[in-house]
């Protein structure tokens, strides 16, 4: 258990809950914010009745993550027959938009420690000063090379099981392009899902985010800056043809054999 105070900013997913219900067991919590997106979402509508063929590969993601998420798969993983909850429910904020006012005047009036991120818009504005060691962020894939969305997706498409992992690192103005704290790649077995990689190196993260704590209060330093841009996702680049090879790729083995163990790299700054 630290002593740092942290004010945990995410989304309201099974995952998300389980990041904050984690950390909430290994720091001095002072807020957990919730984003939930209200604010664009007339926006969108009206951009997307504009747009078919966009509003077509929206309309498709979504019947493509119903099919996926039939039967709550994420929450019997991160939490069994339990229903998904803050343990700290008590300390939930919800806000719109991540960048809110709101948000701005908690961190302010608690000065936190540590500022944590996962699972929330791009954080722009005077929120990036905050946090007296910093805002730190939880991404699902290997920065640089996988920045973005759907990391998980593409490390498999791109024949890269040994490259499914998450990066913790320190937030800036640009996406998943902040200094490295750690890389973290999780257990790889040949039976694994997409989305099971993806959940597993969460929960793997997670843990590595909660020993983080410790080690920035006994004084210990990280933070190594990206050398290069990598390669960057968005959500609109995973079409349907993209889904079925990989389906393929799965189908013929791409997993077999592969048995790769939990693996955490830290980036000291010396």
């Amino acid at each position: 258990m630290s002593n740092l105070s942290v004010i945990i900013l995410c989304g309201q997913s099974p995952r998300h809950i389980y990041f904050a219900n984690e950390l909430c067991r290994h720091c001095q919590p002072k807020a957990i914010i919730q984003e939930t997106g209200s604010h664009q979402f007339i926006g969108k509508i009206f951009k997307l009745l504009k747009d078919p063929k966009k509003l077509w590969q929206k309309v498709s993601r979504w019947l493509r993550d119903r099919k996926r998420y039939r039967g709550n798969p994420e929450a019997k993983y991160y939490f069994g027959e339990n229903e998904p909850k803050l343990d700290r429910a008590e300390l939930r904020i919800e806000v719109p938009y991540i960048n809110d006012e709101q948000v701005l005047s908690i961190v302010d009036q608690h000065e936190p420690d540590v500022i944590a991120v996962f699972g929330t818009s791009l954080i722009k504005g005077p929120l990036l000063e905050k946090g007296r060691l910093g805002i730190i962020n939880l991404h699902g894939g290997l920065s640089p090379e996988y920045r973005g969305a759907d990391c998980t997706f593409w490390a498999l498409y791109n024949h890269e099981p040994e490259k499914v992992g998450c990066t913790i690192h320190y937030i800036n103005a640009g996406i998943d392009t902040g200094k490295l704290i750690a890389h973290v790649s999780p257990e790889v077995k040949e039976t694994d899902t997409e989305l099971e990689l993806f959940w597993r190196a969460v929960k793997s993260s997670t843990q590595a985010f909660c020993e983080l704590f410790n080690k920035l209060e006994s004084g210990e330093k990280f933070g190594t800056i990206q050398e290069s841009k990598g390669n960057l996702y968005q959500v609109k680049d995973r079409q349907a043809g993209h889904e079925r090879r990989l389906e393929q790729l799965l189908a013929n083995g791409l997993l077999k054999n592969m048995d790769l163990k939990e693996r955490v790299t830290w980036f000291k700054n010396n």
